[in-house]
């Protein structure tokens, strides 16, 4: 697999991420009623993750000597609770599915690089990160252990 591969894979992670952020501070600041301050905390929270789980794909995509994307992925409006947690539950799934083929790639594809084990380690990391996510919205929604 070439750098220039294993770039524009990170960027796509890179560009999901951004999108995610945005997405969930959009969202934390339209969910209403008087029992909503737990679920504004909580999607505030997992923005913050993403933003984290930014830095970590534009570090490694500037390890590798690439350009960080500045573009998003498709973000997803809701209006209500309900939508809203869904919506981001559904893009937590399509992040997991498309970290695990970037690592299985990454694993199949090595590079015999210098940041091979560095790569497999942060995607883990994030990969891992976003499967909590996906516990946490199947926990608001009331849906536990569905993804399983």
């Amino acid at each position: 697999m070439t750098k220039e591969k294993i770039i524009e894979l990170l960027n796509h992670g890179l560009e999901l991420e951004h999108a995610a952020f945005v997405q969930y501070m959009s969202h934390a600041e339209i969910v209403d009623g008087t029992t909503t301050e737990p679920v504004i905390a909580r999607l505030k929270e997992i923005a913050n993750d993403e933003k984290g789980h930014q830095e970590k794909f534009r570090t490694l995509i500037g390890a590798l000597g690439g350009i960080p994307s500045i573009d998003f992925a498709p973000r997803h409006p809701a209006t209500n609770i309900k939508q809203i947690l869904e919506v981001n539950l559904k893009d937590e799934k399509t992040a997991v599915d498309t970290y695990r083929k970037i690592l299985e790639t990454l694993k199949k594809e090595k590079t015999k690089g210098y940041y091979d084990h560095l790569l497999e380690h942060e995607i883990r990391h994030i990969l891992m990160e976003e499967q909590e996510h996906i516990t946490e919205l199947e926990l608001l929604l009331g849906i536990q252990g569905k993804s399983y």
